[in-house]
């Protein structure tokens, strides 16, 4: 089969960031696999994070993680989809990724692709619908229906895939004000396009432009450059809140929450996956949720940019993207 890898950690302007490999066809899905064929990608930072840091010592490793696909084998267990059933999903950071025609997948973590959406547009949801489901239901513990005296929420880092979703979801399924962050005209307006009642511009004073809503903010959403940011979230928290966080908080005092008998929640979205947890299937179950909201017109795709067909080239082109910083929602690719 046709897959996009890499043998060695380079950085993405080298000539070998990323290669265009034929590798064996994945055996016949066994348990609850599911054997799906790749119709189209997106690119996450943990792709190229990954590209960057993990070196596979000169054995191809192929990346990628959003997918949306057809299913064409199951394992002797699947009970989920019938053949044919078209699909998209986030994968596991344990197993081979989906930039390969073929790929296996635990049903569990697969949903049901949503009908009114293109393979492309699919393929830019999963990894960051689940992360930003996962943050804020299941670890801020926001209720869902919340009366909009209840509060705020407030996203970093607004535009890019993970805000871009978390603003939808938290505006259609909670009563909260929704604000995000973002520092540029193009990505204030995106956050805007997607949702958010008020944007900050976290490039200035971010706990005295919250202070000045005169709204409490119970729950903050971290998704980029907390370490930088940690000292102002703490501060804008409201008493007894929680900060859910998804990257690194580097050397950030986690103490500044012990006065406000605040909480702390890490989001990672590969350990229902990695660690095969019983409660797997809810990955499942959120993505049918997000076709549904999707079918439904309450919520949209993030992508803003198509780059193709699935091949090193755009590939390098995508991951030069995502590593920019300035990326606005998500980046996919289509076909081999």
């Amino acid at each position: 089969m046709k897959a996009v890898g890499y043998t060695h950690c380079h950085p993405v302007d080298h000539d070998e960031a990323l290669l265009d490999l034929t590798l064996p066809d994945p055996p016949a899905p066994k348990g609850r696999d599911l054997l799906v064929e790749v119709r189209a990608v997106s690119v996450n930072p943990v792709d190229t994070r990954l590209r960057r840091t993990a070196d596979p010592a000169g054995e191809p490793r192929v990346l990628g993680f959003d997918a949306a696909g057809v299913v064409r084998a199951k394992g002797p267990e699947s009970v989920l989809f019938p053949l044919g059933a078209e699909v998209f999903y986030a994968g596991s950071i344990a197993r081979p990724g989906t930039n390969a025609e073929l790929h296996l997948v635990d049903e569990r973590i697969v949903g049901h692709k949503p009908r009114t959406l293109s393979f492309a547009e699919a393929a830019a949801l999963p990894l960051t619908a689940i992360t930003a489901w996962e943050a804020l239901f299941d670890r801020l513990r926001i209720p869902r229906g919340k009366p909009a005296e209840g509060g705020a929420l407030l996203i970093t880092g607004g535009a890019g895939g993970v805000g871009s979703i978390a603003i939808q979801l938290a505006r259609r399924l909670t009563g909260l004000k929704v604000i995000a962050t973002a520092s540029r005209p193009e990505s204030r307006a995106w956050c805007e396009r997607m949702g958010a009642h008020v944007v900050l511009d976290h490039s200035q004073d971010l706990a005295k432009q919250a202070k000045a809503l005169g709204v409490p903010i119970p729950y903050v959403f971290a998704v980029t450059q907390t370490e930088r940011h940690w000292n102002a979230l703490c501060e804008l928290l409201a008493p007894q809140g929680g900060i859910c966080v998804i990257d690194d908080l580097g050397a950030a005092e986690v103490s500044r929450l012990k006065p406000k008998a605040a909480f702390l929640a890490w989001e990672a979205m590969f350990a229902r996956p990695v660690h095969q947890t019983p409660d797997m299937i809810q990955q499942h179950r959120l993505l049918d949720e997000v076709a549904h909201l999707v079918d439904t017109g309450a919520i949209r795709t993030t992508v803003t940019a198509h780059l193709g067909r699935i091949d090193a080239e755009r590939l390098v082109r995508a991951h030069a993207m995502v590593e920019s910083g300035r990326m606005i929602g998500k980046v996919v690719l289509e076909g081999f």
